[in-house]
C-alpha cells in the first residue's frame, strides 16, 4: 500500500437481517391488528452502503465490502470512490452476483490513494491477502524458480533459486516449473561443467565427487581446472543463457573438429557431449518469437462459466516453459474482466516483462499498462496481435488453454462422481469437501513424524498438508511416556494437536478448515485411539474411518473400520477403493519423505557443528588432523591448539564444549 494511503474504517453496528434476499420488503404478523414491514437483506445492505457515503471522499482508492461475520466479500478499486460506491445503492440495476454481495454486506472499509494506478496495485495486494469470494481469484500464485550463477565465490556455482534475489549473481528466468529448471541445470552441467555444490561442500572436498566422474563438473574444488579456464566456462554459460547459443555452439563445434583433426578423440568426444547437451536444451523450444528477447504470452479460454489461462515465458530469446491457471470467478464474469484481474494479481509479486501478448484485450487496458509499467520500473506493452508472427504463439497458447480446460472439466466431473460414491460407501450426509488422511513414519521410534494430507473435489490440497514432529510426552502434566515405536501414542499426539488447534482457531467451522472425513492408516486399534481423542475433545460431528492392509498386505484386500459398524471390504475393482489407495499411498509418501529428510539431516550432522566459532575451514582442519569427530572430542588442549588455524582460545572453546562436566 502506498505510504500516503489513508485508512478510513467504518464499523457501524449492522442492522438485523432476514433470510429472504429476493424481495424488497418482508411482511410479518407479529400482532393480530398490525402488519409490520421490515427491509429485506438486499434493501438493508444498500442502506448500509448509502450511509457510508456521507463522509466518503471523491478520491481514488480501494474499498472492502464486509459481512456480519467479518469476512471480506469483495475488494474493489475506483478513480472516484464516491461515484463508484453510489452504484451499489441502486441494487435493482445490478446483476444477480452483485445483488447477492450487497445483501451480505454489513459494513465497508475504504483506503484512499494518490492515483487510480496506485489503487489498482493496492487492489491486487488486498485480493491476494483476503481472497474475497466475489472477486476473480488467482488460486495458485507461487513464486517461479530461476537459475542463478553466483558471483560471491572465485568458482561460481550454478543452482536453482526461489524468492528474493539477495545473493550476488546473475539470475535467469523465470521458469514455469522446478522440473524445467532442473532439466536445464543438468544439461548446462553437461555442457559447461559448472559446479552445483554449495560453498561449504566445495571448501571441504579433498577429492573429486561423483559429479566429476560422470562428467557434469570440472572439479574446481580440488584444482582439476584452473581458475581462468573455469571462468571461461562460466562466461560461456552466461552467453548461452542470454541468448547467444548459436555463437557458443559454433565455437564448441569448431573446437571438436580441431580436436578430431589432431587425433585427440577423447577431447573431441567430450566436446561432442557438450554440443549435444546444448542441442537438448534448444530442442525444448517448441514455439519461437522472432526478434523478441523477453515476453509473456497469455491466452484465456472461457467455456461454460470456467476459464483456463495459459502463460508461456520467453526470456533471452528462449522458451522457459508454460503453466496453466484456473482462476476462481462467478459464472457470469466476462473474459476481459477475468483477464484484467488475472494480470493484476499475477504480476503483484513478479516483475512484468517489457512485452505481454494476450489473445483478448483485457478490461481497462490503459490503466493496467500504466500499473504494470510502474511495477516493472520500465515501459510495459500489452498487445493483442491479430495476425503475423506474434499471433502464431498466441494461438498456440490458446490451443493449450482449451485442451487444459477440457481435461480439467473432465477430471472435475469424474471427481464429483467419486465424491458421491465416497459418501455412499462411508454413509456420509453429503459428498466430502475435505478429506484428511493421517500416517506415521519412524525407525524404531527415531525421527518420528506424524503427517496429514488433505484431498477434496479438486484433488490433493498440498498447501494444506501438515507434518507433526513427535514430541516426548509431558510426564509432569500426567501424560504417559511415549515408548519408541508406539504408533498408538504417536497417533494420539498428532490428532490431539491437530484438533485442539482447530477448536481454538476455528471453533464454529466458519472457514471450512474442518474435515468431513478423517482416514487413519491402520486398523481397529488406530480407530479406537481416534475415537478416544475425539471424545476427550468433544468432537462428535466428524466421520472417522481406518483403512488396514488386507491379508498378506495385498492391495485390493483392504479392510475398513468405522464406529458402530462391522468391518467391511470393497470389491477389488471398485473405483472408491482405487481412490482410497491413492490417498493412502500419498500419505505414505509424504510421511516417509518427511522422516527421510529428518534422518538425512541428522546423519549429515557432526558434533563439531554444535561448537561455537567452528566453520567449514576449521572443521576440515580438525578432521584432517584427528581423523574423526570422536577423536576431536577426546583430544586434549595442547593437541587441539597444535592444529593449523586453531588458536588457543578456539582450542579452549572446543575442549570446554566436549568436557562440560
Amino acid at each position: 500500500m502506498p505510504d500516503s494511503a489513508a485508512n478510513i474504517p467504518f464499523c457501524d453496528k449492522p442492522m438485523g437481517m432476514i433470510d429472504d434476499p429476493e424481495h424488497a420488503e418482508e411482511v410479518t404478523e407479529d400482532a393480530p391488528a398490525a402488519r409490520v414491514r421490515r427491509p429485506s437483506r438486499l434493501a438493508q445492505g444498500a442502506a448500509i452502503i448509502k450511509a457510508k457515503m456521507r463522509t466518503l471522499p471523491g478520491a481514488p482508492g480501494c474499498y472492502r465490502m464486509i459481512s456480519a461475520g467479518g469476512e471480506v466479500l469483495y475488494v474493489g478499486k475506483a478513480k472516484d470512490l464516491r461515484k463508484r460506491v453510489t452504484s451499489y445503492t441502486m441494487p435493482n440495476r445490478q446483476p444477480n452476483r452483485i445483488q447477492r454481495m450487497i445483501a451480505e454486506t454489513a459494513t465497508m472499509e475504504f483506503m484512499t490513494t494518490h492515483t487510480e494506478v496506485e489503487a489498482l496495485l493496492l487492489e491486487a495486494n488486498l485480493i491476494k491477502r483476503y481472497r474475497p469470494r466475489f472477486n476473480v481469484l488467482l488460486r495458485d500464485d507461487k513464486s517461479f524458480p530461476y537459475i542463478l550463477i553466483t558471483a560471491d565465490h572465485p568458482a561460481p556455482q550454478i543452482t536453482k533459486h526461489r524468492g528474493a534475489r539477495g545473493r550476488p549473481g546473475q539470475y535467469f528466468g523465470p521458469f514455469a516449473s522446478a522440473g524445467a529448471v532442473n532439466r536445464t541445470i543438468v544439461a548446462l552441467q553437461r555442457a559447461f561443467l559448472l559446479r552445483p555444490c554449495s560453498d561449504s561442500i566445495f571448501s571441504s572436498r579433498t577429492r573429486p565427487c561423483l559429479q566429476y566422474q560422470i562428467k557434469r563438473c570440472s572439479a574446481p574444488c580440488v584444482g582439476r581446472i584452473s581458475e581462468a579456464d573455469y571462468a571461461t566456462l562460466v562466461e560461456e554459460a552466461r552467453d548461452f543463457l542470454t541468448g547467444k547459443s548459436d555463437k557458443v555452439k559454433q565455437r564448441l563445434s569448431a573446437e571438436m573438429q580441431a580436436a578430431s583433426d589432431a587425433l585427440e578423440f577423447e577431447r573431441a568426444a567430450r566436446l561432442r557431449d557438450r554440443v549435444q547437451a546444448l542441442a537438448l536444451i534448444q530442442s525444448r523450444q517448441d514455439i519461437y518469437l522472432e526478434g523478441v528477447e523477453e515476453a509473456d504470452i497469455i491466452a484465456a479460454y472461457h467455456e461454460s462459466g470456467h476459464t483456463c489461462i495459459q502463460v508461456f515465458f520467453f526470456r533471452n530469446h528462449g522458451n522457459y516453459g508454460n503453466r496453466a491457471y484456473f482462476p476462481a470467478h462467478d459464472k457470469t464474469a466476462e473474459p476481459p474482466e477475468i483477464l484484467a484481474a488475472f494480470l493484476a494479481q499475477f504480476y503483484e509479486n513478479k516483475t512484468p516483462p517489457r512485452l505481454i501478448l494476450v489473445n483478448e484485450t483485457p478490461a481497462e487496458l490503459a490503466l493496467l499498462t500504466e500499473a504494470l509499467s510502474l511495477r516493472a520500473g520500465a515501459r510495459v506493452e500489452i498487445l493483442t496481435p491479430r495476425r503475423g508472427d506474434k499471433r502464431k504463439p498466441v494461438n498456440h497458447a490458446l490451443l493449450n488453454a482449451k485442451e487444459a480446460l477440457a481435461r480439467r472439466m473432465a477430471e472435475t466431473a469424474s471427481q464429483a462422481k467419486l465424491m458421491s460414491a465416497m459418501a455412499e460407501v462411508f454413509e456420509l450426509e453429503a459428498p466430502p469437501k475435505r478429506i484428511e488422511v493421517y500416517d506415521n513414519s519412524h525407525i524404531s521410534g527415531t525421527n518420528a513424524y506424524g503427517c496429514m494430507i488433505v484431498a477434496g473435489p479438486d484433488g490433493f490440497m498440498k498447501n494444506q498438508y501438515r507434518k507433526f514432529s513427535i514430541k516426548p510426552a509431558n510426564t509432569d502434566a500426567g501424560e504417559a511416556p511415549i515408548e519408541p515405536g508406539d504408533d498408538y501414542a504417536m497417533m494420539r499426539q498428532v490428532l490431539t494437536r491437530r484438533f485442539t488447534r482447530a477448536l481454538k482457531e476455528d471453533p464454529d467451522d466458519t472457514h471450512a478448515t474442518w474435515p468431513d472425513l478423517v482416514l487413519i492408516d491402520g486398523g481397529q486399534g488406530q480407530l479406537s485411539v481416534t475415537m478416544e481423542v475425539f471424545a476427550e475433545l468433544g468432537i462428535d460431528d466428524v466421520a472417522i474411518a481406518a483403512i488396514a492392509k488386507g491379508p498378506d498386505r495385498n492391495a485390493g484386500r483392504e479392510r475398513f473400520f468405522m464406529p458402530d459398524r462391522a468391518p467391511f471390504s470393497l470389491d477389488p475393482k471398485h473405483p472408491v477403493l482405487y481412490y482410497l489407495q491413492r490417498l493412502r499411498d500419498e500419505a505414505h509418501r509424504f510421511a516417509i519423505g518427511t522422516h527421510r529428510a529428518k534422518r538425512s539431516a541428522d546423519i549429515a550432522k557432526s558434533p563439531l557443528d554444535e561448537v561455537a566459532g567452528i566453520g567449514a575451514r576449521r572443521k576440515k582442519a580438525l578432521l584432517m588432523h584427528f581423523g574423526s569427530a570422536r577423536a576431536v572430542a577426546q583430544a586434549g588442549l595442547t593437541d587441539l591448539a597444535s592444529v593449523p588455524g586453531i588458536s588457543e582460545t578456539v582450542a579452549r572453546k572446543i575442549y570446554d564444549h566436549f568436557h562440560q562436566g
